[in-house]
């Protein structure tokens, strides 16, 4: 008999949920709106230091709508972290834009600042200066922030951050997030907190938070009728999924210290095992590890990711490859990118394993015991 199946990162419950969405359906705040969304809204916001919140379908969602109301449009160009999962990018095309991807630094596997501000610089020249910059947060770790926000502010681009795998995260003691004029978060169902779908927009503009929520809300005009003036969107997330997102907020710093704890361990545990190479730790903050990730040096072992992916799949571990850069996928194989083949290697030899806040030290072992045979 095969034992249960091991997820990479499923739903964690702490049972306050449950609360939430009782009251919720006791006051019959089914509908979209109601008080366990605006109180879901002003204590994230609290959490992550910014002053207003929007809570939205999707991080899609937040991310369209960040780049909306940034003013990009068609012919603009938004410069994107390569290393990161498709809805990072896929907004731009939304508004019309054109996204130049740019290659990782080797501390946090975010986008490099040095090559950023050279390329910002050199387009500003040549008088085609980027609109916006997405930066993304990648597996739960801080990108270095201070050099990149001081590029786009020097040329004027629009900063917006992609924190959807960092919530709980700090760079200088500062949640990523809260530095641009609006960050992006997610609870997708295996985030660090979820809503089972959801997201979250983050700005310290107030009237770029009240133009979020009306678009968000279908673009509805202050009438008694219903009137609209521009186009909007159905994206704002309802009372009910609020709801759980208020019982997981409650649990936010467990979840993270769960995940720190298993990266420690399977850093300890692998410690010995030659080829093996931890996700660095940035000396700028401290990582959630929503994922703790690894990669496999091929000067110092025959295994590759893919073996490795394999041999915990047959003993029902689910694992994961690093995220495919997307200069590397077919949907933008003709895409501007500038890099040095950083997030190239990471993508061809790394690999997620499961990091779940609710993953037993039992489970855990499992998957040390199927990487260290393999390594003995």
């Amino acid at each position: 008999m095969s034992l249960p199946r091991l997820y990479l990162s499923p739903p964690d419950m702490g049972g306050a949920e449950l609360h939430y969405i009782q009251q919720a359906f006791q006051s019959n705040w089914i509908a979209p709106i109601g008080p366990n969304l605006d109180s879901f809204e002003k204590q994230f916001a609290t959490t992550v230091g910014s002053k207003y919140a929007v809570a939205l379908s999707s991080g899609t969602a937040a991310l369209h709508l960040a780049l909306r109301l940034a003013g990009v449009g068609p012919g603009d160009e938004v410069l994107c972290s390569s290393l990161t999962f498709i809805a990072s990018a896929s907004p731009i095309t939304y508004v019309g834009a054109t996204p130049v991807f740019i290659d990782s630094e080797e501390i946090s596997w975010n986008m490099d600042p040095a090559i950023t501000c050279e390329v910002i610089e050199r387009k500003a020249k040549a008088g085609k200066t980027p609109m916006a910059l997405i930066l993304v947060h990648l597996y739960g770790q801080s990108a270095d922030i201070a050099p990149i926000k001081a590029c786009c502010d020097k040329y004027g681009v629009k900063l917006i951050e992609d924190a959807a795998e960092a919530l709980g995260a700090t760079y200088h003691s500062r949640a990523p997030g809260s530095f641009g004029v609006a960050g992006i978060h997610s609870f997708n169902g295996n985030k660090i907190i979820t809503t089972s779908g959801g997201g979250m927009l983050v700005t310290d503009d107030e009237a770029f938070a009240q133009q979020a929520r009306y678009l968000a809300t279908q673009a509805r005009d202050a009438a008694p009728h219903y009137q609209h003036s521009v186009i909007g969107y159905n994206y704002r997330l309802s009372n009910i999924s609020a709801s759980i997102g208020l019982g997981q907020l409650e649990g936010l710093a467990q979840k993270v210290t769960a995940r720190r704890g298993h990266y420690q361990a399977y850093k300890e545990a692998f410690k010995n095992s030659p080829g093996i190479i931890m996700q660095p730790e940035a000396p700028w903050g401290e990582s959630t590890h929503w994922l703790t990730c690894l990669t496999l040096d091929p000067q110092r072992t025959n295994i590759t990711a893919e073996q490795l992916r394999l041999a915990l799949e047959a003993e029902n571990i689910e694992a994961r490859p690093i995220w495919k850069p997307l200069h590397l996928q077919p949907v933008f194989k003709d895409s501007e990118y500038h890099g040095r083949g950083v997030s190239d290697r990471l993508f061809a030899t790394g690999l997620c394993l499961p990091s779940g806040s609710a993953m037993t030290v039992a489970d855990r072992n499992r998957v040390i015991a199927v990487v260290l045979k393999h390594f003995s």
